[in-house]
Parts: C-alpha cells; structure tokens; sequence
C-alpha cells in the first residue's frame, strides 16, 4: 500500500495557511519530542517498550534517530504509516537526503528539489519555490513535516510561537533577553526556566546571527 494511498485512507487533512510561521502547519502530525505517552502508545505500531525508548532519547535531534530506535521492531511498511502521523520536523537548509526522504510520500526529484533553494529564509518561500512543481494541497502537505530555522534576535512573537511546545510565556521569554550574543547565552538565560533537555530541544529551531 503506498502512503498517498495511506494518507486518503487514514483522512488526513490538507490545508494552507497565511500565518506568520517558520515551522510548517502541521496540528495533525504528532512531535515524537513532546507527544504524551498516552498519545505514543495509541499510535499504529508503537507499544510501551518503544515509546519507553522514545521518550528516553529526547530530545531526538532527527527522524534518521527515531528510524533507529524503532529499528526491526517495525516494517518499512509500518514505518511509513507511523511517519505519517509521527514525524520531527525536517530542518529544510541543513537536513541530509536521507532525512529528507523519509518525509512521507516524497519522491528523490522531490527531495532534490528541496535541496535546490537552499538556504530558505521562510517558510514563505518554501512554499513559493516548491509550489512550482506541485500544487497548493501537496505543497500544505510537505509543509507538515519541515521547519526554517528562525533567527533568535529578529524572529517575530508568531514565528516564535510556531515552535512546538511553545507557549506565550516562553515566547516572551525568548525576547526578554534580546539581543542574544551566542548559543550560549541562550542557554544560559532560557535554562534558567526549563531544563537541559528542553533547551536542547528548543535550539534545534533557532540561530543567532
């Protein structure tokens, strides 16, 4: 069964959106690094002892990392499924092919094609450049699985309420401390209310200049 078929099946659905974001819409598609437990252990496929070890590993800094932790316990074909649904947002100026084409339903002319405009500034010209070879539902549906990484000192309250996990209050904080100097001092303000593995996870999304 192939995952377009998989994704008309399961009745995702596929949508654009206008909103200021520099990580895709995507409110269907569950973050292995902050779902619940109890959201993990009903997904296809998963159970306690594999959800165990998702959890031990965040923050997972790829899908390639996840890939490994599922390892043999799933088929390719389970796999694809899964990814549908559960999936870490690609970096689209640093991921590698391979990362790249685990997105669901993403052919190597595809995958080339997000290589091709690197680096990306938005997510706005994500979906310019890709909307070139694909219409506007297939360009909303790769969105789901990809981000821009956003610059820490001029990204707005709404970019920065894009990142997964975020909420007002750590957004204000992200500002409080502007202008950032380095990834350190990042760490060091933003550690002052979450602890290391959250920052980890929250760098991931974010530069400075």
């Amino acid at each position: 069964m192939r995952v377009l078929q998989i994704l008309t099946l399961i009745g995702i659905t596929i949508s654009a959106t206008n909103l200021a974001a520099q990580v895709g819409l995507n409110n269907d598609v569950i973050n292995p690094n902050t779902a619940a437990s109890e959201t993990l252990n009903a997904l296809p496929g998963l159970n306690a002892d594999l959800v165990e070890k998702i959890e031990s590993a965040r923050p997972l800094a790829s899908n390639l990392q996840l890939d490994s932790i599922l390892g043999d316990a799933l088929t390719g074909e389970q796999k694809e499924i899964l990814s549908i649904q559960l999936f870490l947002p690609v970096n689209l100026n640093s991921a590698s092919r391979e990362e790249i084409m685990l997105i669901p339903a993403i052919s190597e002319k595809m995958a080339h094609e997000f290589e091709e405009y690197r680096p990306y500034t938005s997510i706005q010209q994500f979906r310019r450049e890709i909307g070139k070879y694909v219409d506007e539902n297939e360009v909303a549906r790769f969105e789901k699985y990809v981000f821009v990484p956003m610059n820490l000192n001029s990204a707005s309250s709404e970019e920065l309420a894009s990142i997964p996990g975020m909420s007002k209050r750590m957004v204000h904080e992200f500002e409080e401390y502007r202008p950032y100097t380095s990834i350190e001092q990042f760490r060091r303000e933003i550690g002052k209310y979450v602890d290391e593995r959250e920052v980890a996870r929250l760098e991931r999304y974010i530069y400075i200049d």
